[in-house]
């Protein structure tokens, strides 16, 4: 399934098989979860990086071809493909322990090909070993929703409480690990949404409701999930002194103006950008551990553009996964 230009649907296409370089892979996509940055993509939020695109990079598959020098990953390894897709080594990022902001950094679905296809191609250093206790479909949403949550639970550092505010996939995912490690959870949704309190509330928050109405007490931080500006402002609002507000986001709409006053008491705004290999392998590994259910709504691979209608009305319960054509 091709972007060819955003604001476009996706097509529909034959492409030729891709062949693998050196040091690449080729995988057969089992499963790809759709991201919201799929959207910020295909409507054209972010800058454009290659056209036309195959989207997608919550990719499960195996590995079916190796190219000259890839040894690590054997034909018949199970694997994930994520949205880091190679970076330099050189910069002052990637010699930092912060490739996740290397200044020449290639991204799968939207430098590279992605994953709303049969066939995909990685570097096999930048692949994820997937762990046994999940199939395809189940691990996809890991890939992306679960890691860049994990990353913004982390960037909060140790908090007793932290609100989520949308609770989409990655919340869904970033919840279950929240409840397993002993903090208390307030979910956040759009307001009037009961059922999707009340499944908040089944993974494990301790309390519910209306981004309009703001948590019942202060909490230590607050993950903004949904890409809307004004809720970096309420939910500064509503954390402690010393806490922190992190946008998990890749784009958001702009953030209001807001008095000193809710920033002052050592309060602090952050975002998290993209994830590191390291990020990968700690979601692996923690996912099991906390026992993590990803909840998903199947869709066949050309039924792509159903699936990020259904992201951009708020109409998933959980995480939406592509898997082969019908």
């Amino acid at each position: 399934m091709v972007l060819a230009r955003p604001g476009m649907p996706l097509e529909r296409r034959e492409l030729p098989d891709p062949e693998p370089g050196p040091g690449e892979v080729l995988v057969r996509v089992r499963a790809c979860g759709v991201c919201r940055t799929d959207l910020h993509i295909a409507d054209g939020d972010l800058p454009e990086h290659r056209l036309p695109l195959v989207p997608g990079h919550q990719v499960a598959g195996e590995v079916v071809a190796a190219g000259e020098g890839a040894e690590r990953l054997p034909p018949g390894a199970r694997v994930g493909i994520p949205w880091l897709a190679w970076t330099c080594g050189e910069c002052r990022y990637c010699t930092t322990g912060r490739e996740n902001l290397c200044e020449r950094g290639h991204f799968t679905g939207y430098d590279r090909d992605g994953g709303y296809a049969e066939l995909a191609v990685a570097d096999e250093r930048y692949c994820l070993p997937l762990p046994e206790q999940y199939s395809d479909v189940e691990v996809a949403p890991l890939l992306c929703a679960g890691l860049i949550g994990l990353r913004a639970l982390r960037a909060c550092g140790d908090p007793a409480e932290v609100g989520l505010y949308g609770f989409g996939s990655s919340a869904h995912i970033v919840c279950q690990i929240a409840a397993h490690e002993g903090r208390r959870v307030f979910a956040l949704t759009r307001p009037g949404d009961a059922g999707g309190q009340a499944f908040a509330r089944e993974l494990g928050a301790q309390w519910a409701g209306g981004s309009d109405e703001g948590p019942p007490e202060p909490i230590e931080a607050a993950i903004v999930f949904a890409p809307a500006g004004e809720l970096m402002t309420a939910a500064l609002r509503a954390v402690a002194p010393g806490g922190t507000v992190v946008s998990a986001g890749i784009h958001m709409t702009d953030i209001p103006s807001f008095r000193y006053a809710d920033l002052w008491g050592e309060r602090s705004m952050r975002s998290v950008a993209n994830l590191t290999r390291a990020d990968g392998a700690e979601m692996m590994r923690v996912a099991p551990e906390a026992g993590v259910r990803t909840h998903v709504e199947r869709y066949a691979l050309e039924e792509a553009g159903t699936a990020l209608e259904a992201l951009r009305r708020g109409n998933l319960k959980g995480s939406a996964v592509l898997t082969a054509f019908d």
